[in-house]
This record gives structure tokens, C-alpha cells and sequence, in this order.
């Protein structure tokens, strides 16, 4: 399937641009293997350009056909064992640079030794899928970058301050391979590690690519990486900024200024850095529950976005309007990062009890989302304490940073080693009131990015002005709902690929932009800015060859503002009946390329019908009334002599609030301010959500 759409990808580039123009490739691809045979020569090298690729490289030329993907859950009991095996999270983190988690690629090769020893024996190259489709551009085996070897729970990261050299683990190959051989045929199948930081060219296009579709032979092909990690080059964050992917994995990824590897996130060497620079990283925080979720509470309490997305906005902060009475849930559908690990299920809690379903079943999405939020911004605090961020991390690296709510207020005696006392932060390793350590933006993605109360909700619980791409606004008001975006928009995966394309072939060619100081930001915040004047200020935007009329109207003036609740609050004045808004897709659009970001993970439903939900006003009692649709009056023609009834609403999308022109030449726009108020009231309730957790991990409830 990879290799196919890889030609459909081709043959839509061909017939679109003048592909003889091209200087310069990149790319990025899903964190996974692709497991080859033994073959003298490798397939890709022996290409007829007469043929399509597919057509020359068949299924019989992988062993592993459907090889495991990131959202992949299969491995997690591989993935604890080999833990276990290596002392526990601590003890593999310090040496491997990760704890254990689902989508481990030992963990993947621990279990297909296991499972499908045939398939074992068979293979005779194993590849990361962005090396995969590095070697498909470049007609030649292509190793991985550090960044990506850093992932698999085999690599050895040799700090700034250590005396080795980064190198592959044998102890941990051996426990995978079952023993010592097999362990070096592992690191023969994974090949040698470009460990330069990514600046510098792996070949040029193949010779296949330049006969077929007319490639410019001289084009040159620079590392690919995963497409996590391109999705947040696409952005150029501040070293004050953090970064949020929305997908079927939520992540949060932050500039890093050390090493110093725990259990409590993943780092990884940036992916483009000069070889010559000081060595910097990207620290990341995942959740595996997500996407699925969200898409699970929909159907079972709205049945539309745009009604998840309204019920959300008029739900007050906690699910309730009193100040101890807030309501808590926690959606583990699998097995998640640390803490998290082992526990899975729903998990409901009001007045700190445990219940099978809240009162007012109009609480669900919100409590939903403010765990998923609260989540990263409990679990920034504790990477915070651990100095991987540097020492003065958050906001306090702005040139004007925001105040912290408690800003004026006399704090508390601390140094730089020990910790806030945790006796005045009821128990907490930090102040949930503090904001100095949040991040001074936060830049998201993904289609949950498109909607207005969930980038009010984190604006809020992180107090600070969110941020998204103008591409993705735009985007949005074609298809809101949907993480791939619409043809002829730009995917944030493939786009930093592209900037990696163009910050090399810099240097390649010795541009001024090529030799200039500064790392990969600085550079590409200089082309954007000569971009920005060259074109008179024009927004980084495009829809090029998107289908005519296939965006609708901007939604209305202000549906970005910060309103908690209160500001849409149609719900119990109407019936909310919403169409579904996820069309069909045909066979060539329900695809995501290598290009696109994490694709969103369709949830099928059992009825495409408009459901009808009643609630009262947030003043009167909680609503007991059962959400199952009401189909007896969604189909068929309306009674004589009434009124047909009007059309459903769609989602109305963010829109741009007015934006720095610093922020607008980098190609992002302000959807959502904080507000303080907000924040306050989210910090609140920390301490609790953090109790609940623990005992949860505990399994005490």
C-alpha cells in the first residue's frame, strides 16, 4: 500500500508542477518498521522507469506485509517486558532514552521473534518507514537519523558531556534477538545511524524518478524524519514555546536544551541541527487516548462536532459551576504514557466519588477534553522540575513574557536544586497557580485545533495565547473535522520536510540563508520573513489546485474568542440536531500519504442520523434524560401544513484574531486568548485531578 501510494503521489506531482524545477527533496513518514527480505540487491536499486514501482516491488519482497504503525497497540506487553528486563522505567530510560511504550519498535521486533519466527528468519533488512521512502526518492538503501534511532529503545545517545560515542545497544539487542547472534543480526538489519544532526544531503533523486517523471537529475534528497518531529520543525517554535499535535496520538513537544533522559517523557536529538552547533533536543509528551475518545463521546452524546463543539463552549470549566463540586473523567482506552501504563477503562468521579455516568450527561465532553489538556499541562509541570528545559524554561525565556496571576503576590523561598515546598502546593511538586514555567505560546495542530473550544480550553488551562497555522484555518473551512488536509492544502508533516529540503540545499549551494548563523529556526524565519516582504505581507496561505468551490464561507468574526461558556448557549433553548458531518470518502481520497500528519483514526458509527439531545439551562437540575437518537422524526416528510425544519448547523471553525506580524510572516494566526480567570479556576482543581490519578495508578479505585 506504501509503495502505491508513493506512485499515486508521483503521478499527482507530475501532472500538477514542473517536477524539472525541484531542487531540493524532503519528507517524513509514520514511526514504524518495514521489514525487507533477503536480496542480493535491494529492489529499489533495479527499477524500470517504464514501470510503476508498485508493479516491481511486490508483497513477496517484505516479510512482514502489515507491519505494525504508531497507533499499533500490540507490542505494549513486549514493550513492559523488555522494561522489566532492563531494571525497570528508570533504569531504561537512563540507558535507552525511553521507558516503555506501546509502539516501541524493539518492542515490535521482540514480538515478531515470538510470534512469527518464520518471518524472523526470512528478513534480511529492517527500515524505519521515513528510511523506506528516503530510499524510494534516492534508488538506494538509506539509513535512519538519530532522532528516529533514538525512538526504537536501541540507541545509545551519547550526551554532550559523555566520552563515548552514540552507538547501538548489544545488551539490548541481545534480550530482543534472544541471543548474542541474533542480537548483531539486528544491528546488521538496522544498518549504521547518520548521527551529523541532519544538515548535509543522502544522495540525489534516482535515476528512475528524473526517466519517468522528469525530475532534475542535480535535485538532492535530504534526511527524513518522523513525522512527528516535521510537524514540529513546520511551526519553528521559540525556545519559550510548546507544541501541540492533535491526532490519533495527542502530542506536546518543547525545545530542549539538555539530556538528561527519565521516564516522565521521550527526547530525541533535534533533527536539524548543524553539525557545528551545540547540541540541542526535542523533549515530548504523548497520549495514546486521543483522537478515539473524542470521536467515542461524540457518537455516544452529540453525534456531530458541531454539537460536541457547542456543548463544550457552554459547559462551565469542571462541569459545573460550583467551586467543590467539579467533575472528573478519565477516557484510557488503552494503555497510556507514565503514569499510566497499566490502567485502562472509563473512570468517572463526582464530589471525588467514583459514578458510572455523571448526573447531567451534558458534561461529558468537556470533562473529557479538560482531562486530555490537564494531562499535558500536569505532566510539563513535572518535566519542568526535572531542568530538561534548561534552567530558566516556559515563559521566563520570552523577550515579554506574560505574568503570572501570582506575580505580585510575595512566593516562597527556593533555590535552583530543591523543589517548591510541596506542603503550601497541597502536596504537589509545583505551584499549580504559578504560570512562569508554562510555555509562553502554545502552537497546535490537527483537526481538534479547528475547534473553538478546544483551543480556548487549552489557552486556558495553560494561560497562554494559542496559536495555529493559516494554512490550517483556512483549511478548516473546507473540511474542520478532519486531520488530513483538504487537496491543495499543505500537511505540517510534509511542509517540514520541506524546510529541512530548503535549509540544506542552503548550504549545499552556499546562499547567504545557507551560511548565515543560527540554527534551523533562525534560517527558515529568514526566508519566511524575505517571503513576507517580497510578497508585501501577504499571509503564508494557499489552496492551489483545490477542487473549485470546495470551501465554504469563513465562519463568523470572533468564533476564536475566549468565551468558557455562556457565549453560545443555544442548548435548551433548541434541540440540538446536527447532520454528521464525516462524508464518505472514495478509495483515492480515504488514503493518508507518507506526507500527511498522524491520520485520524475514522470512528464508524451505527447510524448516520441526525440525533436529538434535550437539555435544560445550566440553572436548573442536572439532566437525566438519555441520549439515545430519536429517529421518529428524522426521516420522511414533515406533517402537512407544518414548516419543513431549518437545516442543521455545521461546525463553524477558528477563525484569526488579530496576530503580531512577527507571528504572521512564520505563517501563524491567534485563535484563542487566555483568560486569567479561567486559568485560575483550572489550577484549582489540579491538586484534585492529580489525587484522582494517583489513585488511579494505584488501582485503588
Amino acid at each position: 500500500m506504501w509503495v502505491k501510494a508513493f506512485d499515486i503521489l508521483c503521478e499527482k506531482l507530475s501532472k500538477n508542477y514542473e517536477l524539472a524545477r525541484i531542487k531540493a527533496v524532503g519528507g517524513a513518514a509514520q514511526h514504524a518498521l518495514v521489514w525487507w527480505k533477503t536480496t542480493p540487491i535491494s529492489p529499489v536499486q533495479a527499477l524500470d522507469p517504464r514501470l510503476p514501482v508498485h508493479a516491481q516491488i511486490a508483497a513477496h519482497s517484505f516479510t512482514l506485509p502489515n507491519t505494525p504503525v504508531a497507533q499499533d497497540t500490540s507490542a505494549h506487553t513486549h514493550a513492559l517486558a523488555l522494561e522489566a528486563a532492563l531494571g525497570g522505567p528508570d533504569l531504561m530510560a537512563a540507558r535507552v532514552g525511553t521507558s516503555a511504550h506501546a509502539s516501541l519498535l524493539a518492542a515490535q521486533l521482540l514480538r515478531a521473534r515470538e510470534a512469527w519466527p518464520d518471518v524472523w528468519a526470512r528478513t534480511g533488512r529492517v527500515q524505519v518507514a521515513s528510511s523506506f521512502l528516503a530510499s524510494l526518492v534516492v534508488g538506494a538503501p538509506v539509513g535512519m537519523g538519530e532522532a528516529e534511532a533514538s525512538a526504537t529503545g536501541l540507541w545509545v545517545h551519547a550526551g554532550p558531556s559523555s566520552a563515548t560515542q552514540s552507538h547501538w545497544d548489544e545488551g539490548v539487542m541481545e534480550i530482543v534477538g534472544g541471543s548474542k547472534q541474533e542480537g548483531r543480526r539486528i544491528w546488521g538489519w538496522l544498518g549504521d545511524v547518520d548521527v551529523s544532526g541532519g544538515r548535509r544531503r543522502i544522495g540525489n533523486v534516482s535515476r528512475y524518478l528524473v526517466e519517468r517523471y522528469g525530475f532534475d537529475p542535480e535535485a538532492i534528497v535530504t534526511p527524513f524524519t518522523s513525522d512527528y518531529l516535521s510537524t514540529y520543525l513546520s511551526v519553528c517554535p521559540s525556545p519559550s514555546d510548546a507544541v501541540l499535535t492533535f491526532g490519533p496520538m495527542d502530542a506536546l513537544l518543547a525545545p530542549a536544551s539538555h539530556y538528561l533522559p527519565t521516564r516522565l517523557y521521550s527526547l530525541f536529538p533535534h533533527p536539524a541541527q548543524d553539525s557545528t552547533e551545540k547540541k540541542r533536543y526535542v523533549a515530548m509528551l504523548t497520549s495514546r487516548n486521543a483522537d478515539v475518545p473524542r470521536a467515542l463521546v461524540r457518537d455516544m452524546y452529540t453525534k456531530s462536532w458541531s454539537a460536541f463543539d457547542r456543548l463544550v463552549a457552554i459547559v462551565p470549566p469542571g462541569g459545573s459551576i460550583g467551586l467543590d463540586d467539579k467533575l472528573f473523567s478519565f477516557w484510557l482506552l488503552q494503555g497510556d504514557s507514565h503514569p499510566l501504563a497499566h490502567v485502562k477503562g472509563i473512570f468517572r468521579f463526582e464530589t471525588g466519588v467514583k459514578v458510572n455516568e455523571f448526573r447531567d450527561l451534558r458534561a461529558n465532553p468537556r470533562c473529557l477534553l479538560e482531562s486530555q489538556v490537564l494531562s499535558f499541562r500536569v505532566r510539563w509541570s513535572r518535566m519542568i522540575a526535572t531542568g530538561v528545559l534548561g534552567t530558566a524554561p516556559g515563559r521566563t525565556r520570552a523577550a515579554n513574557p506574560t505574568p503570572s496571576p501570582i506575580s505580585g503576590q510575595s512566593k516562597r523561598a527556593s533555590t535552583a536544586a530543591a523543589a517548591p515546598s510541596t506542603a503550601n502546593n497541597m502536596g504537589l511538586p509545583f505551584d499549580p497557580y504559578d504560570c512562569t514555567p508554562l510555555p509562553a505560546r502554545v502552537l497546535c495542530t490537527g483537526a481538534a485545533a479547528n475547534f473553538p473550544s478546544i483551543a480556548n480550553l487549552v489557552g486556558d488551562v495553560f494561560n497562554a495565547p494559542v496559536l495555529v497555522p493559516t494554512t490550517q484555518i483556512d483549511a478548516a473551512q473546507a473540511v474542520p473535522h478532519r486531520n488530513a488536509p483538504p487537496p491543495g492544502f499543505p500537511a505540517r508533516a510534509a511542509l517540514g520536510g520541506a524546510y529541512i529540503a530548503r535549509w540544506v540545499w542552503g548550504k549545499e549551494k552556499g546562499t547567504p540563508a545557507g551560511t548565515g548563523r543560527g540554527g534551523f529556526e533562525e534560517e527558515v524565519r529568514r526566508l519566511l520573513a524575505k517571503r513576507w516582504a517580497a510578497t508585501g505581507g501577504a499571509p503564508l496561505r494557499t489552496n492551489a489546485h483545490a477542487a473549485p468551490g470546495g470551501s465554504k464561507a469563513g465562519s463568523a468574526a470572533g468564533s476564536g474568542a475566549s468565551t468558557p461558556y455562556g457565549a453560545r448557549s443555544a442548548l435548551g433553548a433548541s434541540v440540538l440536531m446536527e447532520e454528521e458531518e464525516e462524508e464518505l470518502e472514495d478509495a483515492a481520497g480515504a488514503g493518508y500519504a507518507f506526507g500527511d500528519e498522524l491520520g485520524r483514526l475514522r470512528s464508524v458509527t451505527g447510524s448516520t442520523a441526525a440525533s436529538a439531545m434535550t437539555g435544560t439551562s445550566l440553572g436548573e437540575p442536572p439532566s437525566t434524560a438519555f441520549t439515545t437518537p430519536d429517529l421518529s422524526g428524522t426521516s420522511g416528510a414533515p406533517p402537512a401544513g407544518e414548516a419543513a425544519a431549518p437545516a442543521p448547523a455545521a461546525l463553524a471553525p477558528v477563525t484569526a484574531l488579530p496576530t503580531s506580524e512577527a507571528e504572521m510572516q512564520l505563517g501563524l494566526a491567534k485563535v484563542a486568548e487566555p483568560d486569567v480567570d479561567a486559568f485560575m479556576s483550572y489550577a484549582a482543581i489540579v491538586p484534585e485531578y492529580c489525587r484522582l490519578e494517583s489513585l488511579l495508578v494505584k488501582a485503588l479505585i
